[in-house]
Protein backbone atom coordinates (compact mmCIF):
# COMPACT_ATOMS: atom_id res chain seq x y z
CA UNK A 1 0.00 0.00 0.00
CA UNK A 2 1.20 3.14 -1.15
CA UNK A 3 1.22 6.12 1.75
CA UNK A 4 -0.31 9.71 0.98
CA UNK A 5 2.14 12.08 1.15
CA UNK A 6 1.01 14.84 3.78
CA UNK A 7 1.50 18.04 2.13
CA UNK A 8 2.11 20.08 5.02
CA UNK A 9 5.36 17.92 5.70
CA UNK A 10 5.91 18.44 2.55
CA UNK A 11 5.42 22.08 2.90
CA UNK A 12 7.37 22.04 6.29
CA UNK A 13 10.20 20.20 4.96
CA UNK A 14 10.73 23.06 1.98
CA UNK A 15 10.62 25.51 4.23
CA UNK A 16 13.33 24.23 6.35
CA UNK A 17 15.41 24.11 3.32
CA UNK A 18 14.43 27.61 2.27
CA UNK A 19 15.50 28.70 5.35
CA UNK A 20 19.20 27.24 5.97
CA UNK A 21 19.89 28.37 2.61
CA UNK A 22 19.27 31.62 3.14
CA UNK A 23 21.10 31.67 6.18
CA UNK A 24 23.84 30.73 4.69
CA UNK A 25 24.17 32.98 1.54
CA UNK A 26 22.95 35.92 3.78
CA UNK A 27 26.36 37.02 4.27
CA UNK A 28 27.54 36.63 0.86
CA UNK A 29 24.01 38.75 -0.45
CA UNK A 30 24.98 41.14 2.75
CA UNK A 31 28.86 41.35 1.35
CA UNK A 32 27.82 41.74 -2.38
CA UNK A 33 25.33 44.72 -1.65
CA UNK A 34 27.57 46.53 0.32
CA UNK A 35 30.32 46.14 -2.24
CA UNK A 36 27.60 48.07 -5.21
CA UNK A 37 26.25 50.85 -2.75
CA UNK A 38 27.48 54.40 -2.73
CA UNK A 39 28.33 56.01 0.59
CA UNK A 40 25.14 57.72 0.84
CA UNK A 41 23.18 54.41 0.11
CA UNK A 42 24.60 52.09 3.20
CA UNK A 43 21.77 53.13 5.43
CA UNK A 44 19.55 51.58 2.70
CA UNK A 45 17.94 48.17 4.15
CA UNK A 46 17.03 46.72 0.90
CA UNK A 47 19.91 44.28 -0.48
CA UNK A 48 19.29 46.50 -4.04
CA UNK A 49 21.42 49.40 -3.91
CA UNK A 50 19.25 52.57 -5.37
CA UNK A 51 22.55 52.91 -7.76
CA UNK A 52 25.09 50.69 -8.92
CA UNK A 53 28.81 51.42 -8.05
CA UNK A 54 31.42 49.46 -9.31
CA UNK A 55 34.65 52.15 -9.07
CA UNK A 56 35.61 49.98 -5.63
CA UNK A 57 35.82 47.00 -7.89
CA UNK A 58 37.91 49.14 -10.61
CA UNK A 59 40.11 50.47 -8.05
CA UNK A 60 41.01 46.79 -6.66
CA UNK A 61 41.43 45.56 -10.58
CA UNK A 62 42.95 48.40 -11.43
CA UNK A 63 40.50 49.26 -14.08
CA UNK A 64 40.74 52.95 -15.90
CA UNK A 65 42.95 54.18 -12.80
CA UNK A 66 45.49 55.34 -14.66
CA UNK A 67 43.59 59.17 -15.60
CA UNK A 68 41.68 59.29 -12.20
CA UNK A 69 44.13 61.82 -10.37
CA UNK A 70 44.95 63.21 -13.99
CA UNK A 71 43.55 66.84 -14.28
CA UNK A 72 40.99 67.48 -16.88
CA UNK A 73 43.58 70.02 -18.88
CA UNK A 74 46.54 67.24 -18.96
CA UNK A 75 43.85 64.72 -20.40
CA UNK A 76 42.75 66.90 -23.44
CA UNK A 77 46.74 67.84 -23.93
CA UNK A 78 47.33 64.20 -24.44
CA UNK A 79 44.52 63.74 -26.70
CA UNK A 80 45.32 66.81 -28.56
CA UNK A 81 49.18 65.76 -29.47
CA UNK A 82 48.69 62.14 -31.01
CA UNK A 83 52.64 62.52 -31.78
CA UNK A 84 53.89 61.45 -28.50
CA UNK A 85 55.18 58.38 -27.52
CA UNK A 86 53.85 56.05 -25.30
CA UNK A 87 56.37 56.14 -23.30
CA UNK A 88 56.33 60.13 -23.23
CA UNK A 89 52.76 59.77 -22.25
CA UNK A 90 53.46 57.49 -19.49
CA UNK A 91 56.48 59.81 -18.02
CA UNK A 92 53.64 62.65 -17.62
CA UNK A 93 50.87 60.58 -16.61
CA UNK A 94 53.25 59.09 -13.36
CA UNK A 95 53.88 62.62 -12.61
CA UNK A 96 50.12 63.22 -11.66
CA UNK A 97 49.06 59.54 -10.42
CA UNK A 98 49.10 58.99 -6.68
CA UNK A 99 49.37 55.64 -5.59
CA UNK A 100 49.92 56.13 -2.15
CA UNK A 101 46.56 54.74 -1.31
CA UNK A 102 45.86 52.56 -3.45
CA UNK A 103 45.37 48.90 -2.35
CA UNK A 104 47.60 46.43 -4.02
CA UNK A 105 44.69 43.50 -4.44
CA UNK A 106 46.20 42.03 -7.31
CA UNK A 107 49.19 41.52 -6.30
CA UNK A 108 48.00 39.93 -3.09
CA UNK A 109 45.39 37.85 -4.82
CA UNK A 110 48.44 36.49 -7.50
CA UNK A 111 50.60 35.78 -4.04
CA UNK A 112 47.23 33.89 -2.75
CA UNK A 113 46.53 31.95 -5.74
CA UNK A 114 50.27 30.94 -6.29
CA UNK A 115 50.61 29.48 -2.63
CA UNK A 116 47.62 27.78 -2.18
CA UNK A 117 47.78 25.66 -5.90
CA UNK A 118 51.31 24.59 -5.39
CA UNK A 119 50.57 23.77 -1.59
CA UNK A 120 47.30 21.83 -3.12
CA UNK A 121 49.09 20.16 -6.10
CA UNK A 122 51.92 19.01 -3.40
CA UNK A 123 49.38 17.56 -0.99
CA UNK A 124 47.25 15.81 -3.54
CA UNK A 125 50.24 14.52 -5.17
CA UNK A 126 51.80 12.79 -1.87
CA UNK A 127 48.27 11.91 -0.49
CA UNK A 128 47.42 9.90 -3.66
CA UNK A 129 50.64 7.38 -3.88
CA UNK A 130 50.29 7.54 -0.03
CA UNK A 131 46.73 6.87 0.22
CA UNK A 132 46.97 3.63 -2.58
CA UNK A 133 49.88 2.14 -0.15
CA UNK A 134 47.47 2.14 3.04
CA UNK A 135 44.31 0.72 0.65
CA UNK A 136 46.92 -1.84 -1.49
CA UNK A 137 49.86 -2.08 0.35
CA UNK A 138 50.76 -4.39 3.36
CA UNK A 139 53.31 -3.42 5.31
CA UNK A 140 54.91 -3.91 8.76
CA UNK A 141 53.54 -1.04 11.26
CA UNK A 142 50.93 0.07 8.36
CA UNK A 143 48.13 0.28 11.60
CA UNK A 144 50.32 2.86 13.75
CA UNK A 145 51.39 5.10 10.31
CA UNK A 146 48.02 5.44 9.65
CA UNK A 147 47.21 6.46 12.99
CA UNK A 148 50.22 8.65 13.21
CA UNK A 149 48.96 10.49 10.07
CA UNK A 150 45.96 12.02 11.94
CA UNK A 151 47.92 12.06 14.89
CA UNK A 152 48.93 15.82 14.18
CA UNK A 153 44.88 16.73 14.09
CA UNK A 154 45.26 16.53 18.18
CA UNK A 155 47.28 20.00 18.20
CA UNK A 156 46.10 23.21 16.99
CA UNK A 157 47.64 25.54 14.99
CA UNK A 158 48.89 28.26 17.38
CA UNK A 159 51.13 25.41 19.30
CA UNK A 160 52.80 24.50 16.44
CA UNK A 161 53.64 27.92 15.36
CA UNK A 162 56.56 28.99 17.30
CA UNK A 163 57.97 25.23 17.11
CA UNK A 164 57.99 25.58 12.96
CA UNK A 165 59.13 28.90 12.97
CA UNK A 166 62.42 28.31 15.18
CA UNK A 167 62.89 24.85 12.34
CA UNK A 168 62.72 27.18 9.41
CA UNK A 169 64.50 29.87 11.08
CA UNK A 170 66.97 27.18 11.94
CA UNK A 171 67.17 26.09 8.20
CA UNK A 172 68.02 29.86 6.66
CA UNK A 173 64.22 29.38 5.03
CA UNK A 174 62.61 32.58 6.97
CA UNK A 175 65.45 35.05 5.66
CA UNK A 176 64.33 35.26 1.83
CA UNK A 177 60.32 35.63 0.27
CA UNK A 178 61.21 32.25 -1.43
CA UNK A 179 62.18 30.75 1.32
CA UNK A 180 59.33 31.91 3.45
CA UNK A 181 57.18 30.49 0.86
CA UNK A 182 58.36 27.81 1.03
CA UNK A 183 57.73 26.81 4.11
CA UNK A 184 54.31 28.15 4.40
CA UNK A 185 53.73 25.73 1.53
CA UNK A 186 55.34 22.89 3.30
CA UNK A 187 53.19 23.82 6.57
CA UNK A 188 50.00 23.86 3.94
CA UNK A 189 50.73 20.71 2.73
CA UNK A 190 50.95 19.21 6.21
CA UNK A 191 48.01 20.44 7.30
CA UNK A 192 46.04 19.50 4.61
CA UNK A 193 48.11 15.61 3.90
CA UNK A 194 46.00 13.70 6.96
CA UNK A 195 42.48 14.01 5.83
CA UNK A 196 43.67 13.94 1.92
CA UNK A 197 45.25 10.45 2.88
CA UNK A 198 42.27 9.97 4.78
CA UNK A 199 39.75 11.20 1.90
CA UNK A 200 41.68 8.84 -0.70
CA UNK A 201 42.27 6.06 1.26
CA UNK A 202 38.57 5.19 1.68
CA UNK A 203 37.77 5.77 -2.08
CA UNK A 204 40.60 3.79 -3.80
CA UNK A 205 38.65 1.05 -1.40
CA UNK A 206 35.71 1.37 -3.30
CA UNK A 207 37.91 0.76 -6.70
CA UNK A 208 37.38 -3.38 -7.57
CA UNK A 209 41.31 -4.99 -7.17
CA UNK A 210 40.37 -6.70 -10.00
CA UNK A 211 40.32 -4.12 -12.44
CA UNK A 212 44.45 -3.86 -10.81
CA UNK A 213 44.60 -7.71 -11.22
CA UNK A 214 44.00 -7.54 -15.24
CA UNK A 215 46.01 -4.09 -15.71
CA UNK A 216 49.09 -6.03 -14.60
CA UNK A 217 48.12 -9.31 -16.12
CA UNK A 218 48.55 -7.40 -19.20
CA UNK A 219 52.12 -6.08 -18.37
CA UNK A 220 51.39 -2.87 -15.95
CA UNK A 221 53.91 -2.08 -14.01
CA UNK A 222 52.76 -0.41 -10.53
CA UNK A 223 53.09 2.88 -11.23
CA UNK A 224 51.48 2.48 -14.79
CA UNK A 225 48.40 1.02 -12.69
CA UNK A 226 48.05 4.21 -10.37
CA UNK A 227 48.16 6.28 -13.63
CA UNK A 228 45.95 4.45 -15.79
CA UNK A 229 43.67 2.85 -13.50
CA UNK A 230 43.46 4.10 -9.81
CA UNK A 231 43.75 8.43 -11.33
CA UNK A 232 41.05 8.20 -13.81
CA UNK A 233 38.99 6.29 -12.02
CA UNK A 234 39.34 8.21 -8.22
CA UNK A 235 39.31 12.15 -10.41
CA UNK A 236 36.11 12.94 -8.61
CA UNK A 237 37.80 12.00 -5.50
CA UNK A 238 41.18 14.13 -6.25
CA UNK A 239 39.37 16.88 -7.50
CA UNK A 240 37.63 17.39 -3.99
CA UNK A 241 40.58 16.74 -1.95
CA UNK A 242 42.58 19.58 -4.30
CA UNK A 243 39.32 22.01 -3.48
CA UNK A 244 39.82 21.08 0.05
CA UNK A 245 43.55 21.41 0.51
CA UNK A 246 43.04 24.89 -1.65
CA UNK A 247 40.41 26.22 0.53
CA UNK A 248 42.58 25.85 3.53
CA UNK A 249 46.05 27.55 2.21
CA UNK A 250 43.65 30.44 0.39
CA UNK A 251 41.75 31.07 3.57
CA UNK A 252 44.85 30.64 6.29
CA UNK A 253 45.86 33.73 8.45
CA UNK A 254 47.79 32.73 11.08
CA UNK A 255 51.27 30.88 10.01
CA UNK A 256 51.00 33.46 6.96
CA UNK A 257 50.70 36.86 8.99
CA UNK A 258 53.46 35.47 11.47
CA UNK A 259 56.10 34.00 8.10
CA UNK A 260 55.35 36.93 6.00
CA UNK A 261 55.94 39.33 8.11
CA UNK A 262 58.98 40.80 7.04
CA UNK A 263 57.80 40.48 2.96
CA UNK A 264 55.36 43.36 3.00
CA UNK A 265 55.03 42.82 -1.13
CA UNK A 266 54.34 39.01 -0.64
CA UNK A 267 51.41 39.29 1.68
CA UNK A 268 48.43 36.93 1.10
CA UNK A 269 44.84 38.29 0.54
CA UNK A 270 43.63 37.43 4.16
CA UNK A 271 46.33 39.13 5.59
CA UNK A 272 45.51 41.93 2.97
CA UNK A 273 42.07 42.31 4.24
CA UNK A 274 42.85 43.02 7.76
CA UNK A 275 45.61 45.99 6.73
CA UNK A 276 42.82 47.22 4.34
CA UNK A 277 40.51 47.37 7.27
CA UNK A 278 42.71 48.96 9.84
CA UNK A 279 44.28 51.71 7.46
CA UNK A 280 42.83 55.20 6.50
CA UNK A 281 41.13 53.41 3.59
CA UNK A 282 38.72 50.98 5.34
CA UNK A 283 35.91 52.27 3.26
CA UNK A 284 32.98 49.64 3.71
CA UNK A 285 32.59 49.14 -0.31
CA UNK A 286 36.47 48.60 -0.54
CA UNK A 287 36.53 46.32 1.88
CA UNK A 288 33.46 44.26 0.66
CA UNK A 289 34.89 44.30 -3.16
CA UNK A 290 37.90 42.88 -1.74
CA UNK A 291 36.04 40.50 -0.05
CA UNK A 292 33.72 39.19 -2.62
CA UNK A 293 36.33 38.76 -4.81
CA UNK A 294 38.26 36.91 -2.63
CA UNK A 295 35.66 34.38 -2.22
CA UNK A 296 35.33 33.99 -5.94
CA UNK A 297 38.18 31.69 -6.73
CA UNK A 298 36.94 29.09 -4.39
CA UNK A 299 32.77 29.88 -5.52
CA UNK A 300 34.23 29.38 -9.17
CA UNK A 301 36.37 26.12 -8.50
CA UNK A 302 32.96 24.61 -7.17
CA UNK A 303 30.80 25.65 -10.26
CA UNK A 304 33.56 24.48 -12.59
CA UNK A 305 33.99 20.92 -11.44
CA UNK A 306 30.67 20.11 -9.88
CA UNK A 307 29.93 17.39 -12.36
CA UNK A 308 33.08 16.04 -11.81
CA UNK A 309 32.16 15.33 -7.81
CA UNK A 310 29.46 12.44 -8.10
CA UNK A 311 30.58 9.50 -7.28
CA UNK A 312 30.27 5.92 -8.82
CA UNK A 313 32.54 6.26 -11.73
CA UNK A 314 33.76 2.36 -11.55
CA UNK A 315 29.84 1.09 -11.88
CA UNK A 316 30.10 -1.03 -14.15
CA UNK A 317 34.00 -1.16 -15.07
CA UNK A 318 34.28 -5.12 -13.83
CA UNK A 319 31.53 -7.63 -12.68
CA UNK A 320 32.08 -9.47 -9.20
Amino acid sequence: MVKRKNIFRSIGFALLVFLIVMFAIFPFLQMASLSLKYQWDWGNPSFIPKQINLEAYKELLNIGQELKNVPESIVLLLEEQPDLTDAQRKAILAKYQDTGDVFPFLRYFGNSLILASLAALMSVTLAVFGSYSFSRLRFRGQSAVQRGVLFVYMFGGILLLIPLYKVFVALGFISTPTGTFISLMIIYMVQTLPVSLYMLGNYFRTIPFSIEEAAMIEGASRFGTIWRIIIPLSLSAIVTVYIYSFMIAWNEYLFASVFLKSFKEYYTLPIGLKTLFNSKNAIWDRIMSASMLTALPVIALFMTIQKNLAGGLTSGGVKE
